[in-house]
């Protein structure tokens, strides 16, 4: 299985900055996307930011313009720069790999979660 390890969460004030990062671990894989997702109370998961597998960036509307989706190959590690932000960026936030495993199935790994609040 893949292992995702998420890192980067926490309290910040609105209009400030927060890094997350996501590095995958496990048997060797191909990825074919590579994002993060979030999930405030009440709601339902939603997309943030993710690479699909020609490279390509998709970033939900919400985002465009403050947050940045980057990786690093080399390390299997997919970061979710995010600025200017909002209270209603409060959400539990997932890092998500879609792939398939060397000689062995597909896959689709959540990691853990990681908390992000942002007071008013």
């Amino acid at each position: 299985q893949v292992q995702l390890v998420e890192s980067g969460g926490g309290l910040v004030q609105a209009g400030g900055s927060l890094r997350l990062s996501c590095a995958a671990s496990g048997r060797p894989f191909s990825i074919k996307s590579i994002g993060w997702y979030r999930q405030a109370p009440g709601k339902q998961r939603e997309l943030v930011a993710a690479f699909s597998s020609g490279g390509s960036t998709n970033y939900a509307d919400f985002v465009k313009g403050r947050f940045t989706i980057s990786r690093d190959n080399a390390k299997n590690t997919v970061y979710l720069q995010m600025d200017s932000l909002k209270a209603e960026d409060t959400a539990v936030y997932y890092c998500n790999v879609v792939g398939r495993q060397v000689l062995g199935s597909d896959f689709n790994s959540w990691g853990q979660g990681t908390q992000v609040t942002v007071s008013s």
